[in-house]
C-alpha cells in the first residue's frame, strides 16, 4: 500500500496534514493526495487548532495523546505529525484515518 501522507519512521509514523480551522465540526475530509485533509472546528490562535489537531488523531488511533505530536508547521495549515505506535501496520493506520 502506497500512501502519500504516511511514512513509516523508527518508532511510529508519520502523517503529512493539511488543516482547515473554524470548521462547523472537525473531521477528517479526505485520505487522498499528498496530504490528509482534515477540518478543525477550532480557531487557529494560541495553539488551539494544533491541540485539537493531536486531539483528534489521538482518539482516531485509539492511542494516548502524548503519543502524538507536531515536528513540523506549528504556525501553518500543512504540518508533519509523529505518532508512536509499534504494533500496527501501515494498512491499519490508513483504515482508522479514513474520512466518516
Amino acid at each position: 500500500m502506497n500512501v502519500l501522507w504516511l511514512s513509516k519512521t523508527k518508532e511510529g509514523y508519520r502523517i503529512a496534514v493539511q488543516v482547515i480551522p473554524n470548521a462547523r465540526k472537525s473531521e477528517i475530509v479526505s485520505s487522498e493526495g499528498e496530504t490528509l485533509r482534515i477540518r478543525l472546528q477550532a480557531q487557529p490562535v494560541d495553539g488551539k487548532a494544533n491541540e485539537a489537531l493531536v486531539q483528534l488523531l489521538a482518539k482516531k488511533l485509539r492511542v494516548p495523546r502524548k503519543q502524538v505530536s507536531i515536528t513540523h508547521g506549528l504556525a501553518n495549515k500543512r504540518k508533519l505529525l509523529e505518532v508512536i505506535v509499534s504494533d500496527r501496520s501501515q494498512e491499519d493506520i490508513v483504515k482508522q484515518l479514513q474520512p466518516a
